[in-house]
């Protein structure tokens, strides 16, 4: 069995309340009954992309006993990312990252097109994902993860800045049986669905929560407590996840 939490829009640098919201999620985690395998983070892991909030950010993955993994989001910036989060420096390309833990592959997609809201897997990022799909080891499970949802998911905001060109994912991930679920943020929503015959869930957020159109006007609001997801896939490949949210 494994199980991950997944932690989202997490937005350090948006206010004060927003770190203490962060600070609140990552107490949790390192205060669990049982230990759980990896935390991993699905992007706009900063607000503004400045170093002092990745600064931040390192900080609080520190202080969780568990591996933590991540990818980037539309607020992220690149260099200050890679540098302080990864301790490497990149070009301007995508920052894509497998990671090995605990009997599973993460591939971490980077959906961000830099200066865009809305995501794009580039077409190298895709021939990477095929390349870490085939290379996974035999009976090993896969989860493939990045910020922007591939989907609409029924709130004209948010489906607006969507991941696009989403068919050609489809197409890779159709050519592999190894894959057990799709995790992305971007939403500021717990919602799950389908792609590509796949369990996708999308996590809720820590700073804020979407308004869904029949919910009211707005586009988020800032009342609802921090939330995240924990995914459970046991021994038989079956996927379970369980929203909760954070006081």
């Amino acid at each position: 069995m494994i199980t991950v939490v997944q932690v989202s829009d997490v937005h350090i640098g948006n206010s004060d309340p927003g770190e203490e919201r962060a600070r609140r999620v990552f107490a949790r985690l390192a205060s669990l009954a049982e230990p759980i395998d990896a935390v991993l983070v699905t992007g706009d892991i900063a607000d503004h992309g400045a170093p002092g909030e990745y600064e931040i950010a390192r900080e609080l993955f520190a202080s969780l006993p568990v591996p933590v993994v991540s990818c980037p989001g539309n607020h992220d910036d690149r260099a200050a990312y890679a540098k302080i989060l990864l301790g490497r420096q990149e070009s301007d390309g995508p920052i894509n990252q497998v990671a090995a833990i605990d009997g599973a592959v993460f591939a971490l997609c980077d959906s961000t097109v830099p200066g865009e809201n809305g995501g794009y897997l580039a077409d190298e990022t895709l021939a990477w994902l095929d390349r870490v799909l085939s290379d996974a080891p035999g009976g090993v499970p896969v989860f493939v993860a990045f910020h922007h949802p591939p989907v609409e998911l029924h709130s004209p905001f948010i489906d607006g800045v969507r991941q696009t060109g989403s068919e050609r994912l489809a197409q890779v991930l159709a050519a592999h049986r190894n894959v057990a679920a799709i995790f992305c943020g971007h939403a500021h929503t717990a919602a799950a669905t389908t792609f590509a015959g796949l369990p996708l869930l999308v996590s809720p957020s820590v700073i804020s929560t979407l308004t869904l159109p029949w919910e009211g006007d707005g586009i988020v609001d800032y009342e609802p407590p921090a939330a995240l997801a924990f995914h459970v896939l046991d021994d038989a490949g079956r996927l379970t996840t369980h929203f909760r949210a954070v006081l």
